[in-house]
């Protein structure tokens, strides 16, 4: 049974100059051990998976320590543009699990809350990935589990008896406590196209529809608008809790009848505000489950009526979707973004939405998003024949069922003026084909 409590420099001294560990996706880093591990310089061949860092960890880019990022997010383009070397792993959120399970890393490490009476460490705002990793590592005595635990978590919980949203302290090899607070993520002030993209996408949400957002403007301000609307008997099936959809449940629009998971939003990762997390401690109206389950396709499509709503960065006349990389570069990471489209195709009542700007400012120039075919080097995040529903502030362009000539024309329909005749020029020679 793990020491009640450990040092932060035993926790640190478990790692081998040559050593694998693997930790979660934000939310679920432990801070206070990323840190420490900096006040070490004999590492030899250190690799750390992990995705989304939440702060600009030392250890990150010193010598003999290498880092492969599953999603980029700012911490990550800063380190890069900084000259740290950082490895892309291309995988989407749900396959991360089985890559994990195949690394098999020596050490595992995990923030978690302080333990209750009977020794339960919640795994607060994570579950994603890494839950059923955490439980193999604790299990195997040639493998080193840490846990991190701060009382600055909230303490979130799963779906018993399957899902047990935490670890027990006689699993973990060592527990450090720490002081390590939640990352802070405060909803983006809208744009004016981001306010008329939402008021676009509440015409698909009606009474009794479940729902997935993403991070975002759009998603946020889609969420604020319900909160003060006429509707509801709203259910929420969401790879990411977010303030959002706090404010839905405190709002009273949330009943969750979705027919599968009755009764409580489900997600597998949490980000947002103070206020959200305090929100959520001890609230048994949200389960965390694993990502695999959450982000399963055919688990999406058993939820009424369900509604996804996702960004993009790009897309072309043929409905193509960038939606990770800009101009070849990694910016964001592939998560859960076809899944969620995948799920929401497999019935005809639900709907997935891409929202998109028509257009970006780069250089002081109009550049549009809607492109008549990606330049060579282009990432798909996601192909064509996923894609449902477009939505900029010029419209909405509901591709599902159309050909691909009459796509090219709805998708020129709804880009930006600047650019708008010279698309329908070129929507107009496919249909000549």
């Amino acid at each position: 049974m793990a020491t009640l409590y450990a040092e932060m420099e035993e926790a640190v001294a478990l790692l081998r100059p040559s050593d694998v560990l693997v930790i979660p996706l934000g939310p679920g880093q432990p801070g206070g051990f990323l840190h420490a591990l900096a006040e070490r310089d004999d590492w030899v061949d250190l690799r750390i998976y992990g995705a989304l860092l939440v702060d600009l960890y030392e250890i990150i880019g010193r010598p003999g320590v290498r880092f492969v990022s599953a999603f980029f997010g700012p911490a990550e383009r800063f380190l890069i543009d900084s000259g740290v070397d950082i490895d892309f792993l291309p995988t989407d959120f749900r396959r991360a699990a089985p890559i994990a399970e195949s690394q098999a890393p020596r050490v595992m490490a995990t923030m978690a809350t302080l333990p209750d009476d009977e020794g339960w460490m919640s795994l607060s705002l994570h579950a994603g990935a890494t839950v059923d990793e955490l439980r193999r590592c604790a299990a195997d005595p040639d493998r080193v589990l840490v846990v991190e635990a701060s009382a600055a978590f909230p303490r979130t919980h799963g779906m018993d008896p399957l899902y047990h949203h935490s670890l027990h302290i006689s699993e973990a090899d060592v527990v450090v406590r720490s002081e390590t607070t939640p990352v802070l993520l405060e909803d983006p002030e809208p744009t004016d196209a981001d306010r008329v993209i939402a008021d676009h996408v509440a015409g698909f949400i009606t009474d009794g529809t479940t729902l997935q957002t993403g991070i975002g403007g759009i998603p946020s301000l889609v969420a604020r608008l319900l909160a003060e609307g006429d509707g509801g008997d709203y259910g929420i099936h969401s790879e990411m809790f977010t303030t959002g959809l706090m404010a839905l449940h405190e709002a009273g629009k949330v009943t969750n009848r979705k027919g599968i998971f009755d009764g409580v939003s489900v997600t597998t990762f949490s980000a947002g505000t103070a206020a959200l997390y305090e929100w959520l401690d001890d609230n048994h109206d949200v389960a965390f489950l694993p990502v695999h389950l959450v982000n399963s396709p055919e688990v999406i499509a058993r939820n009424r009526r369900f509604v996804s709503i996702n960004g993009a960065l790009a897309i072309d006349l043929a409905g193509q979707v960038v939606a990770d990389t800009i101009g070849g570069r990694q910016f964001s990471g592939i998560g859960g973004h076809e899944d969620f489209l995948a799920g929401a195709a497999l019935e005809l009542e639900d709907r997935s939405l891409l929202c998109l700007p028509s257009a970006a400012e780069a250089d002081g120039a109009v550049v549009s998003r809607i492109v008549p075919r990606l330049d060579a080097g282009s990432i798909v995040t996601t192909p064509r024949h996923q894609v449902d529903v477009v939505i900029t502030e010029y419209g909405v362009a509901e591709l599902q069922g159309l050909t691909v000539r009459e796509r090219a024309a709805a998708l020129a329909a709804i880009s930006h003026p600047s650019v708008r005749s010279d698309l329908e020029a070129v929507a107009e020679q496919w249909r000549a084909r």
